[in-house]
């Protein structure tokens, strides 16, 4: 394949690009595989990468070699193309760049606004507290009116929180803890109710799976969750095939939702087709219904003016995107929201982890010795091919992926600057930083597990159970 991409004039290279992108689109519009439609996204990226390469500037679609502009068509075909090698969308995350996705571009081909310093400092003031390591180290990195949540805050009005889980295996792996993480730090510092929607529903649509098993994992997944220390006085967490049944306040909010949202919008904002089974189509109203506090009276009562915040890894902001435009509609507040960057697969930032491969993340039922293989084995480093090359000229944390992780998960500030300066330089080695993040996470799971375990089938029935939660607010 290298040495055809090689010998290929740039017009044959903008061809192969331009056959390559109508195959994954046909990919996913004829619902083919996640790996086969995984599979076709990586060749785009690669033959993109070739095209870069030889024409020293980015693909650009109806834009072959030598025309002077790009047309201007802007139907769907041109989204793929439009964020050049970046593809995000709810259930597909992809970039050819070593470094991961360009957060600065994403923002604004999303159109929402940066985490600036000023804001940080605002959040502590606000609560009163050091700002969590997530924060300041830009790992949360966009927001939706989060100075409006701050607004309400100081002025003594209320807000809660809302995040969730497709539960689509037993396991989880630690990208999923993420937003739970940063989303217990929330509810400990505003102290402020939260809701957790397990969207066993959209897994059944999406995967194969049957009713019971997304339950099933939708109740295991559940487990992890609490294990991150929720306060169960201030939390609900409910599976969609269980409390739509029983909630006519949640059901009228799908409801409202659907009835304001046309098959021609979540067409363009999830590119589905005509092939995709109405479920999934109608499913958005579904995960937008929790953003709103009437859908939930036995916490909030008939009240409509709570607004809602929401953490998230920003590959889910299309939902909530079609769910502020809808708000205003149905005469509800807009949800506020603060994004995540994703979570780097072992191999590499160009992809986010997936649960259904086992070498992809480190899992929060590995052992200590599997965390160990795992790291050494599987994480993409950003080393030297020697340690003589190493010594001299240094490592390069932007693409390791142990570096990465220690972003998420070493605390301590000043170690992660020392660990930064000592593997740019030359003077800590590959298989030194390896060994620091395996330090690190072999205790964080360990500690988790031991907390899941305590986690018995009755706390979770409790955390689930459609019942008052004690808040401050009037």
């Amino acid at each position: 394949m290298a040495n055809s991409e090689a010998c290929a004039s740039p017009l044959e290279l903008f061809n192969s690009v331009t056959t390559q992108g109508e195959h994954v689109r046909a990919l996913k519009a004829g619902n083919a595989s996640k790996d086969e439609i995984d599979s076709a996204v990586k060749m785009l990226l690669s033959l993109k990468m070739s095209y870069k390469a030889a024409m020293g500037e980015d693909y650009k679609a109806n834009c072959p070699p030598g025309s002077l502009a790009p047309s201007s068509n802007h139907g769907p075909d041109a989204m793929i193309t439009e964020a050049e090698e970046d593809f995000v969308d709810p259930w597909t995350v992809q970039t050819s760049s070593a470094k991961g996705i360009d957060y600065d571009k994403l923002i604004v081909r999303f159109g929402s606004s940066k985490i600036d310093k000023e804001l940080i400092n605002r959040i502590e003031r606000a609560t009163g507290q050091r700002p969590h390591h997530f924060l300041r180290r830009g790992i949360f990195f966009s927001h939706r009116d989060m100075n409006q949540v701050l607004d309400a805050y100081e002025n003594k009005k209320p807000f809660y929180l809302y995040t969730g889980r497709g539960p689509s295996s037993e396991a989880m792996h630690v990208g999923h803890l993420i937003p739970f993480i940063f989303t217990k730090w929330l509810q400990d510092v505003f102290n402020v109710p939260l809701v957790i929607q397990m969207t066993d529903d959209e897994k059944y649509l999406w995967k194969d799976l049957t009713l019971d098993q997304a339950y099933g994992y939708a109740v295991e997944n559940a487990k992890d969750i609490i294990a991150c220390g929720f306060d169960i006085n201030k939390t609900f967490i409910f599976s969609d095939l269980d409390y739509m049944g029983m909630s006519p306040g949640f059901y009228k909010n799908v409801v409202k939702i659907q009835k304001h949202v046309t098959f021609n919008q979540v067409k363009g904002i999830f590119g589905f087709t005509d092939s995709d089974s109405i479920g999934k189509i109608s499913f958005p109203a579904i995960q937008a219904a929790p953003s709103f506090s009437n859908s939930f009276p036995q916490i909030f009562g008939d009240r409509t003016d709570i607004q809602c915040l929401i953490p998230c890894a920003i590959d889910q902001d299309p939902y909530f995107r079609m769910t502020r435009d809808v708000a205003p509609k149905i005469g509800y507040p807009k949800p506020a929201l603060l994004h995540s960057t994703f979570f780097p697969a072992l191999q590499g930032a160009q992809t986010k982890m997936s649960a259904s491969d086992p070498n992809s993340s480190i899992f929060l039922t590995d052992t200590a010795k599997q965390i160990k293989t795992k790291v050494n084995k599987h994480a993409f480093s950003g080393g030297r091919d020697t340690v003589e090359e190493h010594r001299q000229f240094g490592g390069n944390c932007d693409v390791d992926v142990s570096f990465m992780y220690l972003t998420f998960f070493l605390e301590d500030d000043d170690k992660l600057e020392q660990i930064r300066k000592d593997y740019t330089s030359g003077a800590m080695l590959t298989g030194e930083l390896k060994k620091t993040l395996i330090e690190v996470l072999q205790p964080l799971i360990a500690e988790h597990q031991a907390r899941r375990k305590e986690v018995t089938d009755e706390i979770v029935k409790e955390f689930m159970t459609p019942r008052k939660l004690s808040f401050d607010f009037q």
